[in-house]
């Protein structure tokens, strides 16, 4: 087993070069760049990065001669040069981009992220920040689904073919396919003061005057804040985890040592429970960390984006908009290393479910 881990391990190492590898050359041809969105705040408007000019143009300038340096940003006419210079001497475009993307690796390897170009703030400090409210918006759905998708799959599975088994496969084939960003939008007009009922906060994690309350009053506000949100992750979340528990209990329902186990007398309780949930539970439990993190970095971006929740998902788009690369590329390299070692763990929670499986034997 300590030989397939440390396997796993040193993949990653290629996997994560060439994701960064592949991010950056996508973002040397991304209309605008930093130096045109500092020129643009300069000239007195703000296009959330939307100039003309790539920063494959912003390396090209870097080796221009002072006096049409200029021409290469869109709205630098009439600009010192030497100010040009400068601004890309601060955001780094001063070397070119193969220099550049070895810095950045180096960097990488030490886990030194950068800074952020216009929140003055490095980028593992940002993460820090934002990290607690994807985390909790990962966790609750990811619990609550498998609260929900478990006991409802087993029912399924143990009355198929019923009118129940009907109904309620209609209830979640109809979640599943409504978006959660939609299903978000419909909460906020039914129950945020639309045209309905004002019942939940508009935005926000927590009231302006969190810090005040009592403990007490503090669990129940962020209760209160967090109910929609996640009620709009769960909805479509549940649907896999259900059919997929329904399917693995199907399965081992029909295997030879279920029959053995009732020709035995057992009660029907006794060898679901007993025998069947244990091996159908497999695959499920075993996928739980990669729910989470499907939660975690994917399922939560447009949902805190909708409810105005300051977490990973929102400063990673707002830092795309902004042009803040060392963010974009930082945050990247966070979930991409992430995403790769909870693969590693739910392939190792197989073996804690079930010892007969052994990765050992099994080729990398």
């Amino acid at each position: 087993m300590l030989g397939y881990i440390a396997r796993r391990l040193l993949l990653m190492v290629p996997t994560i070069f060439g994701i960064i590898f592949i991010s950056f050359v996508i973002v040397q041809f991304v209309p605008g760049g930093p130096v045109e969105r500092a020129i643009a705040q300069l000239q007195g408007f703000d296009e959330g990065g939307g100039l003309g000019g790539g920063t494959g143009q912003i390396g090209a300038g870097a080796t221009a001669h002072a006096g049409d340096i200029s021409s290469h940003y869109r709205g630098a006419q009439g600009l010192d040069p030497k100010f040009i210079k400068e601004l890309e001497k601060q955001y780094g475009f001063d070397k070119p981009a193969p220099e550049r993307f070895w810095l950045l690796i180096k960097n990488y390897a030490t886990f030194n992220l950068g800074e952020s170009y216009f929140r003055n703030e490095p980028v593992l400090s940002l993460v820090k920040e934002k990290l607690p409210v994807s985390i909790s918006l990962g966790l609750w759905m990811t619990t609550i689904s498998y609260a929900i998708s478990i006991p409802l799959g087993v029912r399924k599975a143990v009355k198929d073919g019923s009118r129940f088994d009907t109904w309620t496969s209609a209830v979640v084939i109809v979640g599943y396919a409504i978006p959660s960003f939609l299903f978000g939008v419909l909460l906020i007009v039914l129950f945020c003061g639309g045209s309905f009922w004002q019942i939940f906060p508009l935005r926000g994690l927590t009231s302006d005057d969190f810090a005040d309350f009592s403990w007490p009053h503090k669990i129940l506000d962020y209760l209160w804040h967090i109910t929609l949100p996640v009620s709009a992750l769960v909805l479509g979340s549940f649907a896999t985890t259900t059919l997929l528990t329904k399917n693995s209990f199907l399965d081992e329902i029909k295997k030879a040592y279920v029959q053995t186990a009732r020709m035995k007398g057992l009660t029907e309780r006794r060898v679901l429970y007993g025998h069947v949930f244990r091996n159908a539970m497999l695959i499920v439990i075993a996928g739980f960390p990669g729910s989470f993190i499907f939660a975690f970095f994917t399922g939560s971006l447009l949902i805190e984006r909708i409810y105005s929740l300051d977490g990973l998902g929102n400063l990673s788009y707002q830092s795309l908009i902004d042009r803040d690369y060392p963010v974009v590329l930082g945050t990247l390299y966070i979930f991409s290393l992430l995403g790769l070692l909870v693969n590693l763990v739910s392939d190792l929670t197989y073996t804690v479910i079930d010892p007969r499986i052994d990765f050992e034997t099994r080729e990398t």
